[in-house]
């Protein structure tokens, strides 16, 4: 189960599915209210993941992988902490679940959760543009590594989020966020007794996600395989052949026989 992050959607993992399909059956769905999807009629993570339970339950999978990234992260572990006995396997990229990842960018979100008026939610809504989208793809990143990224998934992400009732969403999902991170104790709780297997992947340069979220995924799952690779937020952009040949060894079980916490790319 392949779950994208804001502002994307399914298309995020366009060169993975093929090469994954022939090890697994690959579900790539558009979260409710991105992509091609309706808008949902009460936005927010709990929502979007019955959704996606809805999904899985219709397409009869039982056991899964789950890949997180980003504001799919709050639905894949709402998804795991419901039934941690389906789950084979987490891929975590670019994902937090710990208060480290947040970096000073953040101040403006932290602010308007603290205290939700109208002039902290304009502040930390304020991405919410053309140049703040294109941002989540290309912020940080060293030039010859941005020039490697298609524009056309930052155009077709502010084609969708400028539809009709798709920027409320984006708003409501924000707010939303931060009754997820109140929950991180209970994501906390579900790791250290599950100890689900797990193989991180993350971009070192992301401009959004810190790079010490990845040491807390590391001290929570403290046998998971983790890559860091030279890009940004948006891994798959410019490592998709890479990550799928990684993701293929993890659905096989050859990542629970490496030792160590993986190599650097």
């Amino acid at each position: 189960m392949l779950l994208h992050g804001f502002p994307s959607s399914s298309r995020t993992f366009r060169d993975v599915i093929a090469p994954l399909s022939g090890s697994a059956y690959v579900v790539a769905p558009d979260l409710p209210g991105f992509g091609a999807s309706d808008l949902p009629p009460e936005p927010s993570f709990d929502m979007l993941a019955s959704a996606i339970e809805e999904l899985l339950s219709r397409l009869n999978v039982g056991r899964r992988f789950l890949y997180l990234h980003d504001f799919g992260t709050p639905v894949a572990l709402h998804l795991a902490m419901r039934a941690p006995e389906l789950v084979e396997g987490l891929v975590i990229q670019n994902a937090n679940a710990h208060r480290s990842g947040f970096g000073p960018q953040w101040a403006d979100t932290l602010d308007f959760w603290a205290a939700p008026n109208a002039a902290n939610e304009q502040a930390a809504t304020a991405h919410l543009t053309l140049e703040g989208t294109r941002d989540q793809y290309v912020a940080g990143l060293p030039g010859e590594i941005a020039a490697q990224i298609d524009p056309g998934g930052w155009i077709e992400d502010w084609r969708v989020m400028c539809l009709p009732g798709r920027l409320d969403l984006q708003k409501a999902l924000i707010a939303d966020y931060g009754r997820y991170v109140d929950r991180f104790g209970e994501v906390a709780d579900y790791l250290a007794k599950h100890q689900p297997r797990a193989m991180l992947l993350w971009g070192r340069h992301d401009a959004f996600f810190d790079i010490a979220e990845v040491q807390s995924w590391l001290v929570d799952l403290p046998r998971m395989e983790a890559h860091v690779f030279d890009t940004g937020h948006f891994l798959l952009e410019t490592h998709a052949l890479k990550a799928a040949e990684l993701m293929l060894e993890f659905v096989a079980g050859g990542s629970a026989k490496r030792a160590g916490r993986g190599d650097q790319k």
